[in-house]
């Protein structure tokens, strides 16, 4: 369920939305015992043993017990890319306005928004792009009002877009090949993607592209989006379904009931062997449930950056 700051209706203006539940986000955190990460952690990072200490902030040592240092201008300064997974498995579920549920593209769409307003508190540069099985946009990183209005349409526009039938694949070591070749070294990469491919030849060739990131300095953080009662539990009632692959139009009719062990142990191993490649290249793995919100993408991005300074 999403929290109270994330309960907002889905259809209102996107960035009014990510406005809303960032504040939300800072606000929880101003009362939580991660303070560090307060609204002024642009301009601050810890105290570290042999710093200078004229350059300790007083009035906000006052505030917190905490010894922070003003950070300068161009210890803030960031690039975050945010790559967006928008084959289409990323369409299922289907939003149902009802219940404000959320595909896992959309989930994603909203989730790069609330980043990029806490990009923006940050100064750091950001970029967007989406892919499938090529490159379907991209921007360099900037940090203006104009650029984050030009990229908060573009967001718009794909959410539009998730409402037509269109059978996209994935190619993900493709796309980020292209990608690469785009971006400047030393930036954080920041993907969304149900990375739903259970072919092993396939999930093997994930590793090239991992290592070109890292090799050219760049840190990830893998959002690996899923719904977790249906696509990850496979939790169905007792009668027989139609499942349609969205990405080749394939389909076949089961009762999920029968096969519900063998599912979760084959889905459990898929998980797994991309967690561990995430781990062996030291990539940030987080599993993003749909149904959880978005404060852990959030907190997952603070965490990662307050690492990086």
């Amino acid at each position: 369920m999403y929290s109270v700051k994330e309960q907002i209706n889905f259809h209102d203006n996107l960035d009014f939305f990510a406005r809303q539940v960032v504040e939300g986000f800072l606000t929880g955190l101003h009362k939580s015992p991660y303070h560090g990460f307060s609204v002024e952690f642009a301009e601050h990072r810890l105290y570290n043993q042999g710093d200078s200490m004229k350059h300790i902030d007083w009035k906000l040592f006052a505030r917190s017990d905490k010894l922070f240092v003003k950070k300068f201008e161009e210890e803030t300064n960031l690039r975050s890319y945010i790559l967006i997974d928008t084959s289409s498995s990323m369409l299922y579920p289907k939003i149902h306005s009802a219940k404000n549920q959320l595909s896992k593209l959309t989930f994603s769409l909203y989730a790069a928004a609330c980043l990029m307003q806490l990009f923006q508190k940050q100064r750091d540069g950001f970029g967007l792009t989406f892919y499938s099985d090529k490159l379907d946009f991209f921007t360099p990183a900037k940090n203006s009002k104009a650029h984050y209005n030009r990229l908060i349409s573009a967001l718009d526009q794909m959410l539009l877009k998730t409402n037509h039938e269109e059978t996209k694949s994935t190619n993900f070591s493709s796309s980020i090949s292209d990608f690469i070749e785009k971006i400047p070294q030393r930036s954080l990469i920041i993907i969304f993607s149900d990375m739903m491919h259970f072919n092993q030849k396939y999930n093997d060739n994930l590793v090239e592209p991992f290592q070109h990131l890292k090799y050219r300095k760049n840190e990830i953080i893998l959002f690996h989006v899923q719904d977790l009662e249906q696509e990850k539990l496979f939790n169905f009632s007792n009668q027989p379904y139609q499942f349609v692959d969205l990405e080749n139009k394939n389909s076949i009719k089961l009762n999920p009931s029968n096969y519900q062990d063998s599912y979760r142990t084959l889905y459990d191993k898929f998980q797994k062997h991309i967690k561990t490649y995430c781990n062996k290249y030291k990539i940030e793995y987080v599993p993003a449930f749909i149904s959880d919100g978005f404060s852990q993408v959030l907190f997952s991005y603070l965490t990662k950056r307050s690492k990086l300074f």
